[in-house]
């Protein structure tokens, strides 16, 4: 299957077993941020939360090639372009 019709179907295709197992992806995002902003004692922002796992992935596949790397970061990018969507979108 190619990489980026993977990354669709997860960003876009979740099952509803996935969303009920952990719920909304954008959700959890936001919630990540406000987390990490507490813990860290600074403001974290959802879109932060989404560039630094991009910068993960990118950097475990600078170690070492995995598919799974550049899928897992190619999903994150495309449930990035749909919360800056719907962020647009709620302005």
């Amino acid at each position: 299957m190619n990489i980026l019709k993977a990354a669709d179907d997860i960003v876009s295709n979740r099952t509803e077993e996935k969303t009920r197992q952990y719920g909304d992806f954008i959700d959890c995002m936001s919630k990540t941020a406000r987390i990490a902003s507490e813990m860290s004692n600074k403001e974290i922002t959802t879109e932060d939360c989404y560039n630094v796992l991009i910068a993960l992935k990118l950097a475990r596949q600078s170690n070492s090639h995995k598919e799974d790397n550049l899928l897992d970061a190619c999903a994150y990018i495309g449930s990035l372009n749909n919360f800056k969507n719907k962020e647009n979108e709620q302005k």
